[in-house]
């Protein structure tokens, strides 16, 4: 992947860097937190489901998803939020990142490109997640926090659909980045537009959508299946030196670039055959 001019690779975070929602992932803690009744779960699952399966993906769907997160999280306290995100991200998010996806954050970042992850999640959850594989640079959703400290039930930021095109074109314009040779990756039809907006867009376990879009424009499309199970015991235990810890995480990419150098091998052969037939 030789990097051409400035350039970044931009990532999605849910399915694509991680095999799970991030938001709903900490709905547990939330829940035995008493930041959410079980209603509020029930209701939160439903509303991503319909959102993800049921093509949520126009502008009145997303104003939907934003206006119940709002009024979700009104009164909560941002510190709790981020303590609990602190707590149990070992056990809910490290286990499930996929090989695939931090085989390619190790590809980019060889090439000299700056990695971002670009999340609808907030940013107390995207920012923890991001610092576990080393990137600092995230466009999330922000939620305001008034001066006691608690979510006001307004939102500052919104990163979703078109909103997260606007806040690439200006990280883009920032940074100087040539955008046609950025790249980008994601599972969703909602992030057509960001796909579009690099030279080298890539859907990875795409939806119905996205697929679609991907076959009519040519898009190559992934499948990441390998979750990696990054120890916590390698962290825990103190008698463990942290260069053993790094040997962990290490193993755990070296398997990652394996599994997907076999799967772009397998790839390019797949698309010889085909121009050959």
């Amino acid at each position: 992947m030789p990097a051409v001019g400035r350039s970044a690779a931009f990532f999605d975070l849910d399915k694509t860097v991680i095999a799970k929602s991030s938001a709903l992932a900490f709905g547990r803690p939330f829940y035995r937190d008493g930041l959410i009744s079980r209603r509020d779960v029930i209701k939160g699952a439903y509303a991503q489901l319909i959102f993800r399966v049921g093509g949520g993906s126009d502008e009145q769907s997303m104003a939907r998803t934003r206006d119940y997160l709002a009024a979700l999280v009104k009164g909560w306290r941002a510190e709790q939020v981020r303590q609990i995100v602190r707590e149990t991200l070992d056990e809910l998010i490290s286990p499930y990142i996929y090989a695939e996806a931090a085989a390619l954050i190790v590809e980019h970042r060889a090439a000299g490109r700056d990695v971002v992850l670009v999340s609808t999640s907030g940013d107390e959850m995207v920012r923890p997640i991001g610092e576990q594989l080393g990137i600092t640079d995230i466009i999330a959703t922000r939620m305001n926090v008034g001066e006691d400290g608690c979510y006001t039930g307004e939102i500052d930021f919104y990163a979703a659909g078109p909103n997260k095109v606007v806040a690439v074109k200006e990280l883009a314009t920032e940074r100087d980045y040539d955008l046609a040779a950025c790249y980008a990756y994601s599972d969703s039809v909602t992030d057509a537009g960001l796909l579009s907006l690099v030279g080298h867009p890539t859907a990875v376990n795409p939806d119905r959508g996205l697929r679609r879009i991907s076959v009519e424009r040519g898009w190559p499309m992934l499948d990441f299946r390998h979750p990696i199970p990054l120890s916590r015991r390698l962290r825990e235990r103190p008698a463990v030196p942290m260069a053993a810890a790094a040997l962990g995480l290490g193993a755990a990419v070296a398997i990652g670039l394996a599994i997907y150098s076999k799967y772009r091998r397998a790839r390019t052969a797949q698309l010889a055959a085909a121009a050959a037939g």
